[in-house]
């Protein structure tokens, strides 16, 4: 039966944890560096009004840009819409969530446009965290920032071909736009300015300058002042633009300054002293630990990475590994645990090891259970299988404290003499007494299975939390109930052979 359990096992996947439904959705898309406030800002109208007019949905608001502050350090290019759904009652019939994140997936197809979709809550604690609000974040270091544009691009192009990618969209690190301006020292010298000259006039006429601020009741509202934009919207404008010398003439920007339009880094990013490039990953039909292990291979065998760049896996894996690490010292304190209060109880190491012997039998139910539901492993199912040690330990305790019950009521009765008096008193122990062992299991899964079958927000957590409880249980109690009578017929069966053979001894 252990044995058989190895093909489930290989079938389940790994997540940190499960998707949770908060009931509302977040859509972040992905642009080029270098779009205008007003290409992104029709762009985001465009999408919200997609949005809009699917019936499940109550309302969109959409944002671009960033606030000032450093907290939410957002590009242009990323935009981002809240979508507050309706009641799922009132939804077309048969949708579900993520039948509806298809169907806008499907709808909203701009060129140029990479679409996300995820959870309002958890996209702000994963970017909070690791800065990938993607559920798989790949991490490039090295450093040079061409480089490591080339090699995020070469990964992307990977990581598309692999099945379950939703979207793969690199990070362009060098792929932003900036206005260059050289000032000519010595032509400006020539006219009577100076360097601070010349870049006030830039920062005032192009940029902008705040002059003032305007008072509207307990709101203030800065006033600022620049040309209109069909004069600074193009190169030509802009070699326009005046600048009043000391002798009161006016004279072409381009008489005392060159500029040109240049490609930078739009943001630079660096961790551990590094800089980065990041790539980011959305997936569908498939969970985080496969889909990482199958890239890690395609990436390893198609990508040639330089010495001196590395790669490093983020998002949700990130939390795995961190996950898979503390369960690795919390499981075995677990049923070290859990022998310690057994040998209190009993006051027998043997005793002790055959009710530890119950814990595999429950582990096989709950992982055929995790298979059947399609669930993947994950924190919150290693909780579950951490609580299911416990409850699993219990019954096999009750077996244990009848069989001891009915052993020592034989020997009590001098009826202990034999291997079928032995066979006697387990039969009592163990099949006459069944009724309350079940009625202890019983009344475990009817607190268990209402869980099981419960919906809404965060039942998605809870059920993976009782679905190896569940399975084990089942598991447990029908292997509980033959192999620990079993083990125990072997174990007492040894002291009634020595007694048979000293007792023949002693008649010889």
């Amino acid at each position: 039966i252990l044995g058989a359990t190895i093909y489930p096992l290989g079938k389940l996947g790994s997540e940190f944890m499960p998707p949770l439904n908060e009931g509302d959705l977040l859509y972040m898309p992905t642009t080029d560096p270098g779009i205008s406030i007003t290409k992104a800002k029709e762009i985001l109208q465009q999408t919200d009004k997609i949005i809009k007019s699917f019936p499940e949905v109550e309302h969109v608001m959409g944002k671009a840009g960033r606030a000032e502050t450093a907290t939410d350090p957002a590009p242009l290019s990323m935009l981002e819409t809240t979508i507050t759904l309706k009641p799922e009652h009132e939804w077309r019939e048969g949708m579900t969530t993520d039948q509806l994140i298809r169907e806008l997936d499907d709808a909203i197809d701009f060129p140029g446009l990479t679409n996300a979709w995820t959870m309002p809550i958890k996209t702000r604690i994963d970017m909070l965290s690791t800065g990938i609000k993607t559920p798989v974040g790949i991490k490039l270091m090295g450093p040079d920032l061409t480089v490591l544009s080339n090699l995020s691009e070469q990964v992307a192009a990977v990581v598309q071909t692999i099945p379950g990618t939703l979207s793969a969209f690199p990070d362009k690190a060098v792929g932003g736009n900036f206005l260059d301006y050289k000032i000519n020292r010595e032509e400006a010298a020539r006219y009577g300015l100076t360097v601070g000259d010349v870049q006030d006039v830039i920062m005032s006429a192009i940029g902008g300058m705040n002059i003032t601020q305007t008072v509207e009741g307990l709101e203030r509202y800065p006033v600022n002042v620049r040309y209109s934009r069909e004069l600074r919207d193009n190169l030509p404008a802009l070699n326009r633009v005046l600048i009043p010398t000391p002798t009161g003439a006016q004279i072409p920007l381009s008489y005392v300054a060159d500029f040109n339009i240049v490609k930078g880094p739009p943001a630079i990013k660096s961790e551990n002293a590094r800089k980065t490039s990041w790539v980011y990953v959305d997936i569908r039909d498939t969970d985080v630990g496969t889909f990482v292990n199958n890239a890690r291979t395609a990436i390893n065998e198609q990508v040639t990475f330089p010495e001196g760049y590395s790669v490093v896996w983020s998002g949700q894996y990130e939390y795995i590994e961190r996950a898979r690490q503390r369960l690795q010292v919390v499981v075995p304190i677990t049923l070290l645990v859990i022998f310690v209060l057994l040998y209190l109880n009993f006051r027998s190491v043997t005793e002790s090891m055959i009710v530890m012997l119950t814990l595999p039998f429950s582990v096989i139910g709950g992982i055929w259970l995790l298979y059947v539901l399609g669930y993947h492993l994950s924190v919150a199912v290693g909780v579950g299988f951490i609580a299911l040690a416990g409850v699993a330990a219990e019954t096999g305790v009750i077996m244990l404290i009848y069989l001891n019950q009915a052993y020592a009521e034989k020997l009590s009765q001098g009826q202990m003499n034999s291997l079928m008096n032995l066979y006697d008193a387990i039969i009592a122990g163990a099949v006459d007494r069944v009724r309350p062992k079940m009625m202890t299991v019983l009344t475990i899964m009817a607190g268990l299975l209402p869980i099981l079958w419960g919906t809404g927000t965060g039942s998605e957590v809870m059920k993976r939390i009782v679905a190896p409880m569940v399975g084990g249980m089942i598991s447990s109690t029908i292997l509980t109930l033959v192999v620990i009578p079993v083990i125990y017929y072997l174990w007492k069966s040894r002291a009634i052979r020595r007694q048979a053979k000293m007792g023949s001894l002693m008649r010889a």
